[in-house]
């Protein structure tokens, strides 16, 4: 059983929880590759820099980070320099083999270029057209499918590798979906601030046991995470779920379903 961990960048999470349930599960003889993305290291990072992060309302509500080229910058310092470092030193702790890969090394995530990119500014959809972003084309399966032979957890991240042959800023959600479809994994689990996906999003015991995309009331990130889920599963991955990530044992306990949400297929339109 192959299994993808998209583990989220906000704060709350408990990344020593999440160290120490990858070294059971890979202990049990599971297969794990761990995403991760690093929005609070950002905002931080981006804050003692200078740098003013953005986002941009797509016009369906889904909100996604504009990535000017300091941005770009500030991504490549908080992921590489800062949020893998700091996965990878917690792994080996427990006695996890990990390796850091952003999507750069060994031409792992391959991306489109985004051209142009509609947002809603002011109540108007405007065309932005310097948003050094991508969406993930292809995924180096067999450089991974080879660290996994080797017992090693790989540890990804964002940028991808444009066709122009420059680094552009990927959704950390979507390159899990892209890598568990390429790796033909089991399962998918995305960890994130909240404990699952909320009927109520102001009421987090109002937690879904499953749903179906689209979900009345999902927004900002969880809304792109449910994009990744039904992404994930069109291609074929066989089950998503969907948990917080302040506990112990988080992914062990969602695949348990004793915590979070299953996201199944959207209902036919």
């Amino acid at each position: 059983m192959t299994l993808v961990v998209k583990f989220g960048g906000g704060e709350g999470l408990d990344a020593e929880a999440l160290c120490a349930d990858v070294a059971g599960l890979t202990a049990a003889g599971t297969p794990v590759v761990v995403v991760h993305g690093g929005s609070a290291e950002m905002a931080g990072l981006a804050d003692r820099l200078g740098v003013r992060l953005r986002t941009l309302t797509a016009p369906d509500g889904v909100t996604t980070r504009y990535t000017d080229a300091a941005t770009l910058d500030v991504l490549l310092l908080a992921l590489a320099g800062r949020v893998k470092p700091a996965l990878l030193t917690l792994l080996a702790r427990h006695g996890v083999r990990a390796m850091g890969l952003t999507g750069l090394d060994g031409g792992l995530l391959r991306a489109r270029r985004k051209r142009a990119v509609r947002a809603v500014v002011d109540g108007r959809t405007v065309v932005v057209r310097d948003d050094h972003s991508g969406r993930i084309a292809s995924v180096n399966s067999g450089l991974l499918r080879s660290l996994l032979a080797m017992g090693i957890v790989p540890v990804v991240s964002p940028p991808a590798l444009a066709e122009d042959g420059e680094p552009v800023n990927a959704n950390a959600d979507r390159v899990a979906a892209a890598v568990a479809v390429a790796l033909r994994a089991d399962r998918l689990v995305f960890v994130t601030g909240a404990p699952g996906v909320l009927a109520d999003p102001g009421d987090e015991s109002s937690v879904m046991a499953e749903c179906r995309p689209p979900v009345a009331g999902a927004g900002g990130g969880m809304a792109i995470k449910l994009v990744a889920a039904q992404e994930a599963l069109d291609g074929g991955v066989g089950e998503v779920r969907v948990c917080g990530g302040g506990r112990k044992w988080p992914v062990s306990a969602a695949l348990r379903g004793e915590a979070g949400t299953r996201v199944f297929p959207a209902s036919a339109q």
